[in-house]
């Protein structure tokens, strides 16, 4: 369902050009409303929508034409933010939801039944972990996680019973950055998606879908909402999965849907047959729905994406190199330094540009710690990420809180590990709030 005037689509090149991206941030699904002709994109605050006729109402529930018929299922301000970040990621179709949870539990739920099995690096955002690890097996399907991010120790955990690897581009918060190719490339040898969380870096960064990931997904709250005010999740379509090659594998995408009429996914939606069964099956009987005004307000933030992560970007690496240097700081992870194992993987995948999530450790371990993180002014001291403002975090005991220490450890923090989101704010003022905040944890 699209609403307004087609984008025109860009060639592959200058999809991957920052000229490209930056207008299509700002202009991507929406030309100007055909009735009023305004520019800005209408809130269409409806439950639902008139049919012509009984006819054309059962021709829209028989999927048999296009057009809105519940809000549940489809809104055109929702469809101008999926159609824009399914652009901004090179994908054919995406499908927005309430929130970045709700994503990924969708994304993973259309390609697994009861019985099968998912893969998964260790380095995952808390709530991600706790779904794969505790809430899926409770209905059947379990999650094999592996050693580390490494694609052969992911390889290694494929079998048969497999339906989907998963990743995130760069781990929150261990800061991890995955080798999307080479686990796409595993993936792809043994039949199965690779489904990427790509919430860190934005397509601003990098597109995981140009190195081979199937399915994208993004918490929509975090950078490119951008301020802190609105939840949002979205899943992306990369449209390339060959599904009826893997028919035995993927019988809900490829044999009838006995609740659906009968419908043959594959067959009815073509290459956007994975999304078109997110929305068909998950969005319609489970409603994680997003409200319109939630999607306007995420498209505004979306609009100056590209501009906030050149100042993330900037602002964490000069963070990274300040708390570096001190030696009242024990420990600093930032994929951006040449020696971090990571270095390599941010140059090819990310332009060079490293994330702007970092974490570190105060000498003193954790009470010098918590002493730091009470003395913040700037700084907020919330779980939250990818905000304009700058903000710091506690995981062990709030995000990752309820894995245990061991499984805590694979996904990259300990005891006295604090996660910074540096913010867009001047850079002399992010790095006084640090420095007072480190003298007021170790001194006395």
């Amino acid at each position: 369902m699209r609403n307004g005037a087609d984008c025109v689509r860009a060639s592959d090149a200058q999809a991957r050009s920052e000229q490209w991206m930056s207008d299509q941030q700002v202009h991507s699904g929406f030309d100007c409303d055909p009735s009023t002709k305004s520019v800005a994109v209408p809130i269409y605050q409806t439950v639902a929508y008139a049919f012509d006729s009984a006819a054309h109402g059962a021709a829209l529930f028989d999927l048999e034409v296009e057009g809105y018929r519940y809000s549940r299922i489809s809104n055109p301000t929702n469809a101008v933010l999926e159609r824009r970040v399914a652009d901004l990621e090179g994908g054919v179709d995406a499908l927005s939801v309430s929130t970045g949870q709700a994503a990924v539990h969708f994304a993973v739920l259309a390609v697994t039944e009861e019985g099968r099995t998912l893969v998964s690096v260790p380095q995952l955002y808390g709530t991600t972990h706790t779904l794969l690890a505790h809430i899926l097996p409770r209905y059947g399907v379990k999650t094999r996680f592996s050693r580390s991010d490494k694609p052969a120790d992911l390889a290694a955990l494929i079998d048969e019973s497999t339906s989907a690897v998963f990743c995130e581009t760069v781990g929150n918060p261990a800061g991890n950055v995955c080798d999307l190719e080479a686990i796409a490339a595993v993936a792809h040898r043994a039949g199965v998606p690779l489904i990427v969380d790509n919430t860190v870096p934005t397509p601003m960064l990098v597109r995981p879908i140009d190195y081979g990931a199937d399915v994208v997904v993004h918490s929509l709250t975090k950078f490119l909402g951008g301020h802190g005010t609105t939840l949002g999740g979205i899943i992306v379509d990369a449209g390339k999965f060959p599904w009826e090659a893997h028919g035995a594998r993927f019988p809900m995408l490829t044999q009838p849907d006995d609740s659906y009429h009968g419908l043959v996914y594959t067959e009815h939606y073509g290459p956007q047959a994975y999304i078109g069964r997110c929305r068909s099956v998950y969005q319609r009987t489970m409603g994680a729905v997003l409200s319109p005004l939630s999607a306007f307000l995420l498209l505004q933030g979306i609009e100056t994406v590209a501009l906030r992560m050149e100042r993330h970007v900037e602002n964490a690496r000069r963070v990274a190199e300040f708390l570096r240097a001190d030696r009242r700081v024990a420990s600093v992870s930032y994929a951006g330094f040449p020696d971090s194992p990571y270095y390599p993987l941010v140059q090819k995948y990310l332009g060079g540009r490293a994330c702007s999530l970092l974490t570190f450790a105060i000498r003193g371990g954790y009470d010098a710690g918590t002493r730091f993180y009470d003395a913040l002014r700037l700084f907020k001291r919330l779980v939250n990420l990818g905000d304009a403002k700058s903000l710091a975090c506690h995981p062990a005991s709030t995000t990752h809180r309820q894995m245990s220490a061991e499984e805590q450890r694979l996904a990259g923090i300990g005891p006295e590990t604090l996660r910074l989101s540096v913010g867009i704010e001047h850079i002399d003022d992010i790095i006084a709030d640090l420095d007072q905040a480190l003298t007021a944890a170790t001194s006395g």
